[in-house]
């Protein structure tokens, strides 16, 4: 296997030329999501340096959670494919401390244009072909999420209204599994909201009735945002949890 050469600036440190170029590796799906990386002694080689500048490397690229250690087994490439990182950006949680599974209800996946708001946050050009979803999520066969997404058309082309209903996994196991990309972070926008009709007619409240409105923008390698969501969350019986380290 051919070394990675990436020109990187000379005060960078070592281990941050060598996390950059791990790093390339993933953007250019040299390893996909769920697969084992090679051992540190492996890249050390790779990269001629000492496998302790790896093992550093790779520690930070596991606290971003790009990467995860598993004990004697060897470190892979994080994937929402498993169970628990399905979930790894919801932040809503139940009050009974119930363990959290969503059920999906596409309503609708239509291709459109993008307005000029949704352009700059995908960094597309206002009018580009995108994809507009809405959902419902329920929870104890009670519906308490309702979801906007817009994707971009080029990214996710083909996808269509039976595609989603026929899914049942999370929507980023699904872009993972089907089109190839991996969400690494999102942004997050949080503000309180009444329900208007449509909302109350969706989640089966009052007009007016109190919601959270979550706005996120979530990026893939290399920086790039693929998917804007606005979520309107009935915290009723549900919390907006997050963990700060």
């Amino acid at each position: 296997m051919s070394e990675v050469n990436i020109p990187i600036a000379s005060f960078s440190p070592l281990y941050e030329q060598i996390k950059a170029m791990i790093l390339a590796s993933l953007q250019a799906s040299e390893w996909l999501p769920g697969q084992v990386i090679p051992s540190e002694m492996e890249l050390a080689t790779r990269f001629a340096v000492s496998q302790g500048t790896v093992r550093k490397a790779i520690d930070e690229l596991a606290a971003q959670n790009l990467l995860v250690r598993r004990q004697g087994k060897g470190t892979f490439v994080a994937t929402h494919q498993e169970e628990d990182w399905q979930y790894r950006f919801l932040r809503l949680a139940p009050d009974s401390g119930e363990k959290f599974h969503l059920i999906n209800q596409f309503l609708t996946c239509e291709n459109t244009q993008a307005s000029s708001y949704v352009a700059n946050l995908l960094k597309l050009k206002a009018g580009d072909p995108i994809i507009h979803i809405d959902r419902v999520q329920s929870f104890s066969g009670k519906p308490i999420v309702f979801e906007e997404i817009w994707l971009s058309e080029a990214r996710f082309k083909g996808l269509d209204l039976e595609t989603l209903n026929a899914w049942r996994g999370p929507m980023y196991a699904f872009y993972e599994g089907q089109y190839a990309t991996h969400m690494v972070r999102a942004e997050e926008k949080i503000k309180s909201v009444k329900a208007d009709e449509i909302l109350a007619n969706h989640l089966r409240l009052p007009v007016g009735a109190p919601l959270l409105s979550v706005e996120r923008v979530a990026f893939t390698y290399g920086n790039k945002p693929v998917e804007i969501r606005h979520a309107r969350y009935d915290t009723s019986e549900q919390h907006y949890e997050n963990k700060l380290n």
